[in-house]
């Protein structure tokens, strides 16, 4: 959920419930109010008839209208408490009970005392209290609807510059020559994060061309030596014949440094890939990449007496031309590699997917083997070839897929 819309919920409900509560208290209050106004028109009453005893020494008429009752009855040596109350009230003309409000009180005339029953009606007060509360409810619907509005196009206006910020960062690219721009703001909060992003920005791409730097000078500084060690080596086998150790000696330095500059090779290659430095790319024709890798380890094939099954189809994808050849030749030296001798090796080409099966008896993680110089102990590779696939199927978007069943290995790509 976007902070916007977890801000306006909680926001609203906040409010929602700010203004229920308040509501009631307002309606309260009001209800008291009216409440005290109609108590202080039966004191007035109440005044009149004391007026009127003490003048005249005896009880007044009684009187009844449509809005206000007053009745007396004796009390005999009875004395009652003054006070007001709510209770229900009958109008003349009508026969409908509605809500009133009562004063008690007593008077006494000629040595008799009486009660006096002041009642008055509540309906007009019913009625103003309800219009105010519909007033009220609905002057706060639409400060509700008003806040909702404000707040969500305000506070899409105040976090403009976040987004900006953020869209930035989603574009940013080591490889890339454009720099974060700063991004103007009153907030201080986004002038710091402004100002950490750019700074960050700039320490990675300085610490990126650092390391580039590092692994070219690296590369051809290796490169160097392994040429030196193979022409020393070639000179010193047309010095002299060698006994039969001597001779396997040499194979295993010649096995060494042909596998170290395969090594250097590929971390070479994975640098490029995992930095993008590698482009051109335009419409490859997968297989024909295919039979010329099948054909390249033809031989090898036939050494270990493999039956190779193929069923290759038309399919071509947008890819640098280098990168699909190292990715479905690392594929196929890797089932190569891991079959044994008189075993299967079957490979087909849909429209949009390729399968490479092999069979093999010892299965493995395939997240485990996909970590750099992750192989195993039987395996004569330098451990980055698969690391290499994923990386050059990550880099296209395509999807990687391992599985293994009734012996096989079975690897496919969905482009």
């Amino acid at each position: 959920m976007k902070l916007l819309n977890k801000y306006n919920r909680i926001n609203i409900a906040a409010t929602i419930g700010i203004m229920l509560v308040t509501g009631i208290i307002y309606y309260y209050a009001i209800s008291h109010i009216l409440t005290k106004r109609i108590d202080k028109d039966l004191v007035l009453e109440e005044n009149e008839v004391f007026n009127y005893v003490s003048l005249n020494h005896k009880l007044p008429d009684v009187y009844e209208s449509n809005h206000q009752q007053i009745t007396f009855l004796p009390l005999g040596k009875h004395v009652i408490k003054r006070r007001f109350l709510d209770t229900v009230y009958k109008e003349v003309d009508e026969d409908d009970m509605e809500a009133g409000r009562a004063l008690i009180s007593s008077v006494k005339v000629g040595g008799q005392s009486y009660r006096i029953l002041v009642a008055q009606s509540k309906v007009e007060t019913e009625y103003l209290i309800k219009i105010i509360f519909q007033i009220t409810i609905c002057v706060i619907f639409v400060l509700l609807v008003l806040l909702t509005v404000l707040n969500r196009v305000i506070l899409k206006s105040i976090w403009q510059p976040f987004y900006k910020v953020l869209a930035q960062l989603k574009d940013f690219s080591l490889a890339d020559k454009a720099i974060v721009n700063s991004t103007p703001s009153g907030i201080d909060e986004f002038k710091e994060l402004d100002q950490a992003v750019i700074t960050m920005a700039g320490r990675v791409k300085t610490d990126y061309q650092n390391l580039k730097a590092f692994t070219e000078n690296a590369s051809h500084e290796l490169l160097t030596p392994i040429s030196v060690i193979n022409s020393k080596l070639d000179t010193l086998l047309q010095t002299d014949e060698f006994t039969d150790r001597q001779s396997k000696l040499l194979n295993d330095i010649y096995g060494t440094v042909a596998r170290l500059t395969r090594l250097n090779k590929s971390m070479l290659l994975l640098a490029k890939i995992e930095n993008g430095l590698i482009g051109g790319d335009e419409q490859v024709d997968v297989k024909a990449i295919l039979e010329e890798c099948l054909y390249q380890q033809e031989e090898i094939i036939h050494s270990k007496n493999i039956t190779l099954e193929t069923t290759l189809g038309e399919m071509q994808v947008s890819a640098s031309r280098l990168l699909m050849e190292v990715l479905l030749n690392n594929l196929i030296s890797n089932a190569i590699r891991h079959n044994y001798s008189g075993g299967e090796i079957t490979i087909t080409l849909q429209p949009r997917q390729l399968t490479i099966s092999n069979t093999g008896k010892n299965t493995f993680d395939i997240e485990q083997v996909l970590k750099r110089f992750h192989k195993s102990n039987e395996s004569e590779g330098t451990g980055l070839g698969l690391t290499i696939c994923k990386k050059i199927c990550d880099n296209y978007g395509f999807a990687l897929q391992y599985n293994f069943a009734n012996e096989k290995h079975l690897f496919s790509i969905s482009f």
